[in-house]
């Protein structure tokens, strides 16, 4: 298997107090979809969960997968089987793309409870060769920029998400609740405009007055 050969694994930071836990109702074993993007493969499979997918690969545990079919990332080539790869190692993870089924399973009164304290930005996340596209959530305080920091977080989930390889999208189908995005593959984070994928425009002119955002920074 072609993925992480000799490579030298960090020892997992404490956990973030109430960061992974699942919900009671998910901790019962379930089969869910499994799409993930390496630096050079697409790797199509299943895999069996509790709790979120997200909480799974922040464990930083082998995945053990089922009926697994790759294909490279350029789509030069259709998807084959691959028998031989029962497992996957999430360091070699740049990208997995989370389901509807892949969540949790949580009340609209639990749903708004883990966002209300968060606040959105729309950001273009640069993880050689994949720039992705979409929304993160960050706590208040905190910045795009940063995700380049080091967390016990090991992914970070972008809503809305658009996966690109050198200019052309990847397929990531029509049910991608999320691109779950490895953070030590990050090597770069901008705001843009969801519409674009491109930074805002500054517009032509001069303040009227007051402080500008750039001013302030």
């Amino acid at each position: 298997m072609p993925f992480g050969l000799g490579r030298r694994k960090e020892a997992p930071p404490p956990a973030e107090a109430g960061s992974t836990s699942a919900d009671p109702r998910d901790r019962a074993p379930r089969p869910v979809r499994f799409h993930g993007l390496t630096e050079e493969w697409r790797l199509t499979g299943s895999m069996t969960i509790t709790g979120r997918l997200l909480d799974t690969l922040n464990k930083r545990e082998a995945i053990s997968l089922a009926d697994v079919s790759w294909a490279p990332l350029d789509g030069s080539r259709p998807f084959e089987p691959a028998p031989g790869i029962q497992a996957v190692d999430p360091y070699d993870l740049i990208v997995v793309i989370a389901g509807p089924e892949s969540a949790a399973s949580l009340g609209n009164d639990e749903r708004t409870a883990h966002r209300i304290h968060k606040i959105a930005f729309d950001v273009a996340l640069q993880a050689p060769p994949l720039r992705v596209v979409g929304t993160v959530q960050l706590h208040p305080g905190s910045e795009p920029d940063g995700l380049l920091e080091r967390s016990s977080q090991m992914f970070v989930a972008v809503t809305r998400p658009s996966v690109w390889l050198e200019g052309v999208e990847v397929d990531i189908g029509t049910e991608a609740d999320a691109a779950l995005v490895n953070r030590y593959y990050l090597r770069g984070v901008e705001q843009v405009d969801l519409a674009t994928g491109e930074r805002h425009l500054r517009l032509p002119g001069t303040p009227l007055g007051g402080t500008t955002w750039r001013e302030r920074t």
